[in-house]
């Protein structure tokens, strides 16, 4: 049997949301996604596996929507899931617990050009090689989560921003598509995102006057 008949189930509706087929995928990336955002704002290092497993129902979802740059994205998020999932276990290249910290002008520098060099060539490809409707959407709010993710896997307070300035995009972007459950997921990351924001920036306040050097993980 084929890899598509077996996932064909997925695809199925499930119910039906402002006269739009909701399927099973969509269903399982919600409840995923919900939970993986959920345990990153506690700092639980369990987002990793929940997370992989999100990106996992998304390529499918997003690729059958047209949405072609976010399914690819969840490849990448893959990877950069398994970077993650060790830096916050061993602390990166140091011995320890990594600890949340602020990211450094340096950083910077090199992050936010490589984002608008990003959405611009990305939107140039997916106009001219894809049926894409969002072509510029797609690839802004790709380059934001790439950058966000990559904060994350550091530990960085300012990773909350980037989410929440994709999150404000993706609500709307993922409506126009149709996909009124996703864009319903993204408004409840984008209240996750200010309580982890503001999580994170206690606890980065609360290590600066301590002797405590590192964030607690819990394993």
């Amino acid at each position: 049997m084929a890899l598509a008949d077996l996932l064909a189930p997925l695809q199925q509706p499930l119910f039906t949301l402002l006269d739009t087929p909701v399927s099973w995928v969509e269903v399982l990336g919600f409840g995923s996604g919900a939970l993986c955002v959920w345990l990153v704002a506690r700092r639980h290092i369990a987002n990793w596996p929940v997370g992989i497993a999100n990106n996992l129902f998304f390529i499918l979802l997003f690729g059958g929507a047209g949405l072609y740059a976010d399914a690819a994205l969840q490849v990448v998020y893959v990877v950069l899931a398994v970077y993650g999932w060790w830096s916050w276990a061993a602390g990166g290249p140091a011995a320890g617990r990594l600890a949340v910290s602020r990211t450094d002008r340096r950083t910077w520098a090199v992050l936010a050009p490589a984002t608008a060099v990003a959405t611009a060539l990305l939107a140039v490809l997916l106009d001219r090689v894809t049926d894409s409707t969002v072509p510029f959407w797609d690839a802004l709010t790709t380059a934001l989560s790439l950058a966000a993710t990559y904060g994350q896997c550091r530990k960085e307070i300012e990773s909350w921003y980037l989410w929440i300035a994709a999150d404000l995009v993706y609500i709307p972007l993922y409506a126009y598509k149709g996909l009124y459950l996703t864009s319903l997921l993204y408004a409840g990351f984008l209240l996750l995102c200010l309580a982890g924001l503001r999580g994170w920036r206690a606890e980065a306040a609360s290590r600066t006057d301590g002797p405590a050097a590192r964030a607690e993980v819990v394993a």
